[in-house]
């Protein structure tokens, strides 16, 4: 059966999400694979963005269109390299098209779920055009598709550990030698049932270090994510405020977001 191409790509990842992860485990055809997710993820979050913006005129949307993808597709490659590395220093066999590919399967998910809710943020636009309720929904709907996505990530790490454990069970054991072979029945099996033990006992060890430092690596993602989204502000933009590509970098993200939520609540 044939690959699915652009926006298709999700439901092939939702449907046959153990055949994703399979193909990402086997190292096969993942620049076209990871090509495919990438353009549906930008395709997606620039209807997303462009939603977003609308709030605040054309030139706005036109502008979290382009913002949007973008802040995705820096955070991704900000973040890259370390998930890289981690995985190399704790031994893990991920190739760097393969990290690519689960960090792609993830933004791919955020993306579409994201989309998915485009019509809601929409509908509370033109419903209920408040400015600071605006900005919590889609904060909130960003959180959320955020979580899914990265839980997906985390998700597919697992199977990744999975695939590749049954691939080194099923792989042929090493001949034994003339000299084992000579050897007492008693003997041998004193002498080989320690060293299989010893050989078989890490691996849990390992894959549970393997989520570990993905777990870190999500905390460190959504951090730089947040911040990068505070540098490429705005996306909404300010009613009170002329149209801006940029604004001056000041504040923080999680100040602002209170501040909103305060001010949505008549505290401030």
């Amino acid at each position: 059966m044939a690959e699915p191409k652009g926006l298709l790509i999700i439901e092939r990842i939702l449907r046959d999400r153990d055949g994703v992860w399979r193909q990402i485990a086997d190292d096969h055809r993942l620049k076209s694979l990871s090509g495919q997710m990438l353009g549906a993820s930008a395709l997606a979050l620039a209807c997303y963005g462009a939603v977003l913006g609308a709030s605040n005129g054309w030139l706005q949307a036109l502008s979290s269109a382009v913002k949007l993808p973008l802040l995705f597709l820096v955070t991704m490659l900000i973040c890259l390299p370390t998930l890289y590395l981690f995985n190399l220093v704790f031994g893990a066999r991920l190739s760097i098209r393969q990290a690519l590919a689960l960090v792609s399967t993830a933004i791919t998910v955020i993306a579409m779920l994201s989309l998915a809710f485009a019509p809601i943020s929409l509908f509370f636009l033109i419903t209920a055009p408040h400015y600071n309720f605006y900005k919590v929904l889609n904060v909130t709907i960003l959180a959320l598709t955020g979580l899914v996505g990265l839980r997906f990530l985390i998700g597919g790490m697992r199977s990744l550990n999975r695939f590749t454990q049954a691939q080194a069970l099923a792989a042929p054991p090493a001949a034994p030698t003339p000299a084992a072979e000579t050897e007492p029945a008693t003997t041998d099996e004193s002498a080989e049932q320690p060293e299989h033990s010893y050989y078989t006992r890490p691996q849990p060890t390992a894959r549970s270090a393997n989520i570990g430092l993905l777990y870190v690596w999500v905390i460190v993602f959504g951090f730089v994510g947040t911040q990068m989204a505070w540098t490429l502000r705005p996306f909404l933009g300010s009613p009170e405020e002329p149209f801006e590509i940029f604004r001056t970098i000041e504040g923080n993200f999680y100040v602002d977001v209170v501040k909103t939520i305060g001010r949505l609540l008549g505290a401030g």
